[in-house]
């Protein structure tokens, strides 16, 4: 009887751990936030898209009104909602509102997009703790979630991809020019001036 028990409170305590939620978010080239996420441990998946503009089927040559944004899929019994937009606040340049690094323009903009009110409250207390920390204004707003778009097949994973791409530095194995990009653009670097030991390091 014991062991049906056992193996009754193991089943109940997986169903309960499993309380996979959603989190979207923009911080630039989703290449880099999608890497930065997908190394987080409780979550289980990051895909690379397009949100928060009116246009309807929106395409990398023409996603005009969108934002470049991820959708996180997490385990909310191992990470919180708020320890993940904490986290996301600390991998982005929260005082830059014309873009993020090297990547300039509207589409590149930061912004956290909310399904409900405990996820708005949740980012609107993680803006607030990062406006204390830095001693200065967070620009990146708290906005409803609408439909979220999922990119191109070849944007997912990009920062793994084995093809070879041409670069300014010439032809590198994909994997390496995101690294080159990231680097070039100054993405860890400006992070590490803002943030100092704060800020996110997968």
């Amino acid at each position: 009887m014991w062991k049906l028990a056992v193996v009754l409170l193991w089943a109940m305590t997986g169903i309960a751990s499993a309380q996979t939620e959603k989190a979207i978010v923009a911080g630039g080239c989703f290449w880099c936030v999608e890497s930065d996420f997908e190394a987080v441990r409780g979550v289980k998946g990051v895909v690379s898209g397009y949100t928060g503009g009116s246009l309807q089927n929106p395409t990398y040559e023409n996603h005009e009104g969108h934002y470049e944004a991820v959708e996180v899929t997490f385990d909310s019994s191992v990470i919180s909602y708020a320890d993940l937009i904490s986290k996301f606040l600390r991998s982005v340049d929260v005082v830059d509102a014309g873009g993020q690094f090297c990547d300039r323009g509207p589409a590149y903009r930061t912004a956290i997009f909310v399904a409900n009110d405990a996820q708005k409250s949740a980012a609107v207390n993680a803006i607030a703790d990062a406006e204390a920390t830095l001693g200065q204004k967070v620009v990146t707003p708290v906005k409803a979630a609408g439909k979220f778009w999922v990119a191109e097949a070849y944007h997912q994973d990009y920062y793994k991809g084995s093809n070879y791409v041409l670069t300014r530095a010439g032809p590198k194995k994909q994997s390496n020019a995101y690294k080159f990009y990231r680097k070039a653009c100054g993405r860890d670097a400006r992070l590490g001036d803002l943030w100092g030991p704060e800020a996110f390091k997968p």
